[in-house]
């Protein structure tokens, strides 16, 4: 077996029950068994020390059984020798051999930590000494088998209980995590069936609409319904983009090589959409918006790219509909591993409309949200200090997609 490194103990229920064998023993030697101090007996002051010496000794017998085991074989061994050598020094009767009081907690200790070789050695080779088999005596060996063989035997089958206990935990933990892990894997198939079913639906009929409508702007003949038209074509790319964007999300784990950028309307690789459009609006309507951008946008993934784009658009929408009159601030930065982003309005100063501010879902934070969870990121919106609104949101800086070829 293995060397026993755990601690002595880990709690005080623990430390009691690990040094009570010591202070029982302890207790025993000074009150139960009176010594017969006798005048000039060496003998009985070894004996003493040596007792209390292996009773000490105890406090470390989980950490070093073997070698409280072997100290206390060693003694016991020395002191029936010096009891052959030297009769009549020790106080014990001739047919009783000399056994420390330690030796049953001690041989317990190596049954429980060292069921091996060694272990059982050392346990068969004291317990032979003890009885002393070449001088048979009924007494001896009845009272070495009830001090070291049922300690032995106590000791060996806890240990074995111990290690039942553990191997059945250990597979109830396993199962556990299987289960765990094949749930997992069954939500990921589902994820991935739902992602293929929107990409073939949606996609599809998306598209069709974006060919009508360019259809449309090269056959009108008046300039307003080509410009209607182009604007409905421009919108309907946008939204494969997201849409391509959210179903590679969605898919994200399987074979394929990742999608580093998306095709803008232009043909050219978008990386961030322009955040300037959406603070002109908000400008010609009224509110001042303070747009700030540090870092390299270029290094950002098309996917977190438009997820900023939205929460800004989202936050400068409410703006306009519960904060008339207020000015904002957006602050966004492109780091090496996240893009962090913080729109700030200060309390409203006109009179909010009814009218529009009861207009939509009233569920844009939510999806935001959800949005930026599902790519990894975090965002938190809520009132300011100076009785504003403000939302903030960590995104990672890259979001691998991977999407199956269009047919």
């Amino acid at each position: 077996m293995a060397d026993v490194n755990e601690p002595l103990w880990r709690s005080r229920r623990e430390a009691f029950f690990y040094l009570l064998p010591v202070g029982v023993l302890l207790v025993l030697y000074a009150v139960i068994i009176p010594l017969d101090h006798r005048p000039g007996r060496v003998g009985t002051v070894v004996e003493l020390a040596a007792s209390i010496g292996l009773i000490l000794l105890l406090g470390w017998r989980k950490r070093i059984p073997l070698v409280v085991g072997g100290i206390t074989a060693g003694v016991t061994v020395g002191m029936l020798l010096a009891m052959e050598l030297t009769p009549g020094q020790l106080d014990l009767a001739e047919a009783e051999p000399w056994l420390p009081l330690a030796a049953p907690v001690a041989i317990y200790t190596v049954a429980l930590y060292r069921n091996n070789n060694a272990g059982w050695a050392l346990i068969i080779g004291l317990m032979a000494v003890v009885c002393r088999p070449w001088e048979p005596s009924a007494d001896v060996i009845s009272g070495g088998v009830l001090m070291l063989a049922v300690p032995a035997l106590l000791g060996l089958y806890i240990g074995a209980n111990r290690r039942l206990v553990h191997a059945l935990t250990d597979r109830a933990d396993r199962a556990e995590r299987e289960q765990h892990l094949l749930a997992e894997q069954a939500r990921a198939e589902e994820r991935v069936r739902l992602a293929e079913e929107m990409h073939d639906v949606v996609t599809h009929r998306v598209s069709l609409m974006v060919l009508h409508a360019g259809a449309l702007g090269v056959t009108a003949t008046d300039q307003p319904t080509k410009e209607a038209a182009e604007t409905l074509r421009v919108a309907g790319c946008e939204a494969l983009n997201e849409l391509r964007d959210l179903v590679g999300v969605l898919r994200n784990g399987e074979s394929g090589a990742g999608v580093p950028g998306s095709v803008g309307t232009n043909g050219e690789v978008d990386r961030v959409p322009d955040l300037s459009t959406l603070v002109a609006e908000s400008r010609a309507v009224g509110i001042s918006v303070d747009l700030a951008e540090s870092g390299n946008p270029a290094r950002t993934s098309p996917t977190v790219g438009r997820t900023a784009y939205r929460i800004v658009q989202e936050s400068l929408t409410n703006i306009r509909k519960h904060a008339p009159g207020a000015s904002a601030t957006v602050r966004i930065r492109y780091g090496g591993d996240r893009v962090q982003l913080a729109i700030h309005n200060t309390p409203a100063t006109d009179t909010v409309d009814n009218g529009l501010s009861s207009t939509g879902s009233g569920s844009g934070l939510l999806g935001l949200r959800q949005r930026v969870e599902l790519i990894g990121g975090t965002l938190r919106a809520g009132p300011s200090t100076d009785g504003g609104f403000e939302v903030d949101a960590i995104l990672p800086a890259f979001v691998p997609t991977r999407e199956k070829a269009p047919t």
